[in-house]
């Protein structure tokens, strides 16, 4: 009876943490990632068109999930990704956000762009590169017309701005 107690006892306060953990660090975003900017906002139409850069290129079909990328070797280089027409999928990202982590979000509240082409997978920032060499990120940096990046070669910003084909 008395080895009982105790275990009550331990169950007890084991349920008052979790109780106390969910409140005070509570889950990420689960709603598909509908984040807006500015509240009550409707959420943008999904990309769609050919956007060009001086480095390569990004086609969306406007399905919110697939991307034709066409990198020349200098982007595929600061990008990871493969050089050459390449089918894949993408995703727009918060950032790293604590306690949450990066979680999807609608592109005009996005600081990360995911790639995904065949096993590899990298996050391109989002953001514009100022004269002085310095990143700057900010909501509604991505529009229905630009996808401002910014990758990095032998550590230095570069800022890659793809541009709605009309």
């Amino acid at each position: 009876m008395k080895y009982m107690k105790r275990i009550l006892l331990i169950l007890a306060a084991l349920l008052v943490c979790a109780v106390c953990f969910y409140m005070f660090f509570p889950h990420g975003p689960r709603d598909g990632g509908n984040y807006p900017p500015v509240p009550d906002t409707p959420v943008p139409d999904p990309h769609n068109g050919l956007f060009v850069s001086e480095y390569g290129s990004m086609e969306f079909n406007g399905d919110d999930t697939t991307v034709i990328i066409d990198f020349g070797p200098e982007l595929a280089e600061m990008s990871g990704l493969p050089e050459g027409r390449q089918e894949g999928t993408y995703t727009f990202l918060s950032g790293n956000l604590p306690p949450h982590g990066s979680f999807d979000i609608r592109y005009d509240a996005a600081h990360e762009l995911r790639i995904t082409v065949g096993d590899d997978s990298v996050v391109i920032r989002i953001g514009t590169v100022t004269e002085s060499g310095t990143v700057q990120v900010s909501l509604q940096t991505v529009t229905p017309e630009k996808i401002p990046t910014v990758f990095y070669k032998d550590d230095t910003p570069v800022g890659v701005v793809f541009e709605l084909q009309k």
